[in-house]
């Protein structure tokens, strides 16, 4: 939802979700991944939140399959889809498909002929109202490097050319973030247009497959991106979908920076606090003061980060900058927050603890691109 004219995107809503995903099968495949769906659908029916699903053949081309699956709500889905269970349960599909195409829709109007509802049980579930985007798709990246090789990566990240940015006649890379926390990395791209043309786009370009490959020896997981099993794997566990993202509706300021936050949370809690930073964003969104312009909240498991765009320092308003803004607020991050793995001991309950939070939280700034630099 909207006000005052701001961008809000949100898997927090509490709407139902639809999952669509397209498959082209190779010639030859169909019983072999009949099989595989009939493993998956008996692996997912018994996963909280989710509802339904359905398997469709194209009456134009039998190469041609569709799945979709209702949600009780994204956060279900997203634990489940983000899961190494998840991983393993899709992996015998993989020998089958040559491609896949998947996209995530909240529920906002439904029509049941033959079945009068009641007003209120005709909105349950349903998306409150239309949201307004700003025609871009965010995702990022997140894996670990070997401790020891951060400044030896953060140097091959740092120096590689930047792709074209014109993917073709409706896509368009805008930018680029990337950023390290010790020996994690996190790359975030802001996307118009189809998003996975994109990052196909991108895996493609020589420059970045020289990278790619010169980082191979550094990272914790094995990859071999010559193989497509291994590389899909790889960027399957490596993917931190975003979970909000809100903008303010006034005019962008001048002199706005870009900062990743990264909030390792207690095991079992990522997508609790990835919900808490996404309500004080919502919430913050319209106060005039607030030198928070923009926020995206990135989520998988435990790992949570926020990317930022502020006006002036990133410390000017501690509490703003972290999300804890308000009475209690900085007490219920504390509940969240694996502070020992930050290196933040202690009850977020005094300004020396907030600023040592917001000190280790700031990740370090590798590349910063936008689409007119590329």
């Amino acid at each position: 939802m909207t006000t005052s004219g701001r961008i809000s995107q949100s898997a927090f809503d509490g709407s139902r979700l639809r999952v669509i995903l397209l498959l082209d099968l190779y010639e030859g495949a169909q019983e072999q991944f009949l099989d595989a769906y009939e493993h998956m659908r008996n692996k997912v029916a018994s996963v909280p939140g989710h509802i339904s699903d359905q398997l469709c053949q194209s009456i134009e081309n039998p190469s041609q399959w569709l799945i979709t699956s209702e949600w009780e709500s994204a956060p279900p889905f997203l634990a489940w889809v983000n899961s190494e269970e998840h991983v393993e349960t899709v992996r015998p599909m993989h020998s089958c498909v040559r491609d896949t195409r998947s996209m995530r829709y909240s529920i906002l109007r439904e029509t049941r002929p033959g079945r009068p509802l009641t007003p209120e049980a005709a909105k349950a579930g349903l998306q409150a109202a239309a949201r307004v985007g700003d025609g871009v798709a965010r995702h990022a990246l997140t894996f670990t490097v070997k401790p020891g090789s951060e400044s030896k990566v953060a140097e091959l990240l740092a120096g590689y050319k930047s792709p074209r940015a014109q993917v073709d006649d409706t896509t368009r890379l805008c930018r680029t973030s990337l950023f390290m926390h010790g020996n994690r990395v996190v790359r975030a791209v802001e996307v118009e247009g189809d998003l996975l043309a994109a990052l196909r786009h991108v895996a493609r370009q020589p420059e970045v497959r020289a990278v790619e490959e010169a980082i191979n020896p550094y990272l914790e997981q094995d990859r071999d991106l010559t193989d497509p099993e291994s590389a899909r794997v790889f960027f399957t566990r490596a993917a931190l979908p975003a979970v909000h993202h809100v903008m303010a509706g006034s005019p962008e300021p001048a002199g706005l920076r870009r900062h990743a936050l990264y909030y390792p949370a207690v095991a079992g809690r990522g997508m609790d606090l990835a919900r808490f930073l996404a309500h004080q964003d919502e919430a913050a969104a319209d106060e005039p003061d607030s030198p928070v312009y923009a926020s995206t909240v990135f989520q998988r498991d435990d790992i949570v980060v926020r990317l930022v765009d502020v006006t002036g320092e990133l410390d000017r308003d501690p509490l703003a900058a972290l999300g804890v803004k308000g009475p209690g607020k900085a007490a219920e991050l504390g509940r969240l927050l694996d502070g020992a793995a930050i290196g933040v001991e202690g009850a977020l309950d005094s300004e020396r603890n907030l600023n040592r939070l917001l000190a280790h939280a700031d990740m370090l700034p590798i590349t910063d691109r936008s689409s007119a630099e590329s």
